[in-house]
């Protein structure tokens, strides 16, 4: 979603944009389509294709953002199980935030899991990412 937003504001040469899970269990497919559906709703064409993230997501990204408490820790752990493997920045956990600390308009601390409810729970995920995609594109202004 904020790869569309940004590209309609035609700032796509300032973000380098990419979405990756904690696990590889899906990688190589589409999102759900439940999600895809929800997000189509809202103009939004999700073609993403799913990849884990990898130690050079460190190197490459400003910023990691995590959707639950689990995402951050399982994305911590990452970093230190690879950093003795080879060398990232120390400061690379610093870049990861967890999504909701960009929220305005609810008080969720964590984007909810959809992936074992119905459509409603991706139609409410569709719509936080949506806003939280709006409220971090305001406070990136600067780039």
């Amino acid at each position: 979603m904020f790869r569309t937003l940004v590209s309609k504001r035609g700032l796509d040469s300032k973000f380098l944009i990419d979405s990756a899970g904690t696990i590889g269990y899906h990688e190589g497919n589409k999102a759900d389509s439940r999600m895809r559906a929800a997000s189509k709703k809202r103009g939004i064409e999700v073609t993403s294709i799913s990849r884990p993230i990898k130690p050079s997501d460190f190197h490459d990204f400003d910023l990691i953002l995590a959707m639950d408490r689990q995402n951050y820790e399982d994305i911590l752990n990452s970093f230190e199980r690879w950093r003795r493997k080879e060398p990232l920045p120390d400061s690379a956990p610093n870049k990861v935030k967890l999504m909701c600390s960009y929220c305005k308009h609810h008080t969720e601390s964590e984007v909810p899991d959809p992936y074992y409810g119905g459509p409603q729970g991706f139609e409410k995920v569709s719509s936080m990412m949506y806003l939280l995609a709006q409220n971090f594109q305001s406070c990136s202004r600067s780039y």
